[in-house]
């Protein structure tokens, strides 16, 4: 019961706060610039308010602190913990943003730079969880329902580049209006579930919350957006995604519920490697996935339907690979 009040308390915050966030950030003048490489017709969104996810940030860090404290009284700390993760990715896309609108163009903060504290997010996280025992080495399979052992120094080296990857992942789908939000509110849906069936309420009461905001922010967000969510939001949705994968001791599910995050990516380092090594010719009208399909003729809404059904449908086909993880 907590989980549904932390969501719907979070989805009250997100869409009220949108109604005064928005104009601030007009008037702040803190507009997206649309890259010259993107389909010509996104140039109609130039100047539209950017840093949105700061809607769903403050209204998940609400929902957990409000109704996690319980956990928290009782030593239990990871909805916090997975909250101050997601929040430090999302304090490197404020920075990316931030330095975006400054300077009125779509270059934020050097690529080195941005990998190396995304890397140095990664370890402390990781650190800190095997301190709290809230991590094991032994990797979890679904589907199989075994686990395989490994060593901690190649489990960390594993994770932290599965936790950068899946990050930046996250960030590339967010290129269409609403489109990394549905489809990562689909994911959240599943975590929040798959949390309550495997009786770990405080991953529970981050995913509902994270859930319930995105879901207020996405009055704003869907298509024609009046937001972004801006590398603020994508990242912290890229932490939130990860942490909580890391914070139930089960990454590679990352694989199915992550699919449009993995075909996105994978179709921009297809796209890049082709065009490489054939000085000039592409496999795609254009990278990544979602605007491959603008190009051929697909609404932003078609698209981001079907990616979020996508989600659903694998979620479905996880949740059915790991339900029997502790059954007796």
């Amino acid at each position: 019961m907590r989980i549904l009040f932390a969501a719907l308390a979070a989805f009250a915050v997100s869409a009220v706060l949108g109604r005064f966030l928005i104009p601030a950030l007009r008037a702040l003048h803190a507009g997206q610039s649309i890259k010259e490489i993107g389909p010509n017709w996104h140039k109609s969104k130039e100047g539209t308010p950017t840093m949105g996810g700061l809607m769903f940030i403050a209204a998940a860090a609400a929902a957990v602190v409000i109704f996690g404290w319980q956990d928290m009284a009782g030593g239990d700390w990871t909805a916090l913990m997975v909250l101050g993760f997601s929040c430090i990715f999302g304090a490197i896309g404020f920075a990316d943003d931030f330095a975006k609108v400054r300077g009125h163009h779509n270059d934020g903060i050097s690529a080195g730079l941005r990998l190396l504290l995304e890397l140095a997010a990664a370890i402390a996280f990781l650190a800190l969880l095997r301190l709290t025992d809230g991590l094991s080495p032994n990797l979890y399979v679904p589907f199989v329902n075994l686990y395989l052992p490994l060593p901690w120094p190649v489990y960390l080296t594993f994770a932290a580049f599965v936790i950068v990857g899946c990050v930046n992942s996250v960030n590339l789908t967010d290129g269409l209006d609403g489109l990394a939000g549905s489809v990562t509110l689909a994911v959240m849906v599943f975590f929040t579930v798959l949390s309550l069936w495997w009786d770990k309420g405080p991953a529970g009461i981050f995913a509902g919350a994270l859930a319930g905001g995105l879901l207020g922010f996405l009055i704003y967000n869907f298509h024609p957006a009046k937001v972004f969510m801006g590398d603020t939001g994508s990242l912290f949705l890229g932490g939130a995604v990860c942490g909580l994968a890391f914070a139930l001791d089960a990454p590679l599910l990352l694989v199915p519920v992550g699919i449009i995050y993995i075909a996105e990516t994978m179709s921009d380092i297809i796209q890049v490697t082709y065009f490489k090594a054939t000085h000039g010719k592409r496999i795609f009208r254009m990278a990544p996935l979602h605007h491959h399909l603008e190009l051929g003729g697909w609404s932003e809404v078609r698209i981001v339907l079907t990616f979020t059904g996508i989600t659903v449908a694998f979620c479905l086909l996880a949740f059915a690979g790991a339900m029997y993880r502790y059954a007796i």
